[in-house]
């Protein structure tokens, strides 16, 4: 079994209202940064896990995805994995 290491990004789907990120432009903006035009809040995950493949891998990432990590009605998902050396014992 390999180790690997999953990115999981989770943002609100485009027509969906973002109260968060509205504040967050709002504060931005009043700190001096007139540029931005907009925000969009989101959440970012990071997974370690063990495979037999980076296939594998993407599956079962892809399922906790659709199971828990994102609320596929409002959220939209993404992800990268990569293999990485196994984390120390502790």
């Amino acid at each position: 079994m390999a180790s690997f290491l999953a990115r999981v990004y989770v943002s609100l789907k485009p027509t969906v209202n973002d109260p968060q990120g509205l504040t967050i432009a709002d504060g931005l903006r009043s700190l001096g940064f007139s540029e931005v035009e907009g925000v969009r809040a989101g959440k970012y995950i990071e997974i370690r896990l063990t495979a037999a493949t980076a296939d594998e891998a993407r599956q079962r990432v892809d399922a906790m995805c659709d199971r828990l990590l994102a609320n596929p009605i409002i959220e939209t998902s993404r992800f990268e994995v990569e293999e990485v050396t196994p984390a120390p014992a502790r």
